[in-house]
């Protein structure tokens, strides 16, 4: 039997959770986060991460969510934690009745996606209001355990038409042998997805985003996945095989470690 993950670290605008803080995620749950890889108290990308919480927290509260705020909580939860090297996410709430937005910042160990080829199970799921990273997404949950128990290890989102959007926790980039093609629909742009292009593009090798349909994959030599812990091969789209092409991992690898890490 599987041990279960330890619990997390968490700390409410800078002091440790109390119970009435963790009832705010459990009852009052609407609003917004974005998780990042620590390692050695830097980020890669973490401009991008407090702009996404700074955007999302005015759309959502009508309130700014200032950057240097957030990213002194997240160093204040890591001194808590004891940890250089960790998961971090950091959630924008508005308790009831509440005036300010109040962040919550959780710590775990930290993670790293496994290089193994992944297979993907497509799915007529596309979420609303998709630029927007939240928590308590049932349709990409229940989509993604059963992706799982259909054998395969993630869910692959489509919009009415078969159009391919996102993976139920990832993005999904194709590879047509010369450049890399992002789908373009409604999906968030996750930060990894975003500092690849501009890495790629700072390789003089940049790449493209144009409407991709679940009959089309298969004319594509090869396929990938990225979230905030990594990138990874794809091998299969229900159906539909690919190859594992190492030479484009080994780009889309040099464009992501380009990038240098921000301190926290």
């Amino acid at each position: 039997m599987t041990n279960p993950a330890p619990a997390p670290y968490v700390e409410f605008d800078g002091r440790p959770a109390t119970g009435d803080d963790l009832r705010i995620p459990a009852f009052a749950g609407y609003g917004h986060f974005t998780a990042m890889q620590v390692r050695d108290r830097t980020v890669r990308g973490l401009a991008l991460h407090l702009d996404r919480l700074d955007s999302a927290n005015r759309e959502l509260f009508g309130l700014p969510l200032h950057g240097a705020r957030v990213r002194e909580l997240i160093g204040h939860a890591l001194d808590g934690a004891g940890r250089r090297d960790a998961s971090v996410r950091v959630h924008g709430f508005l308790p009831p009745g509440s005036e300010d937005t109040v962040p919550m910042v959780t710590v775990r160990e930290p993670a790293h996606m496994t290089a193994a080829p992944r297979s993907l199970m497509s799915v007529p799921y596309a979420r609303s209001v998709p630029h927007i990273k939240r928590p308590g997404e049932f349709g990409q949950m229940y989509y993604g355990r059963l992706a799982e128990r259909s054998g395969f290890d993630e869910a692959l989102l489509t919009s009415p038409g078969g159009l391919v959007t996102e993976g139920a926790i990832t993005n999904i980039g194709f590879w047509d042998g010369s450049r890399v093609v992002w789908p373009d629909a409604p999906a968030l742009t996750g930060i990894t997805m975003a500092l690849l292009e501009t890495g790629l593009a700072r390789a003089d090798r940049p790449s493209a985003r144009r409407p991709v349909t679940l009959e089309a994959v298969g004319s594509f030599r090869a396929a990938f996945v990225t979230n905030s812990q990594g990138i990874a091969p794809v091998r299969r789209i229900d159906d539909t095989p690919f190859a594992v092409d190492e030479e484009l991992m080994d780009l889309l690898e040099q464009a992501y470690e380009a990038t240098p890490g921000e301190t926290v």
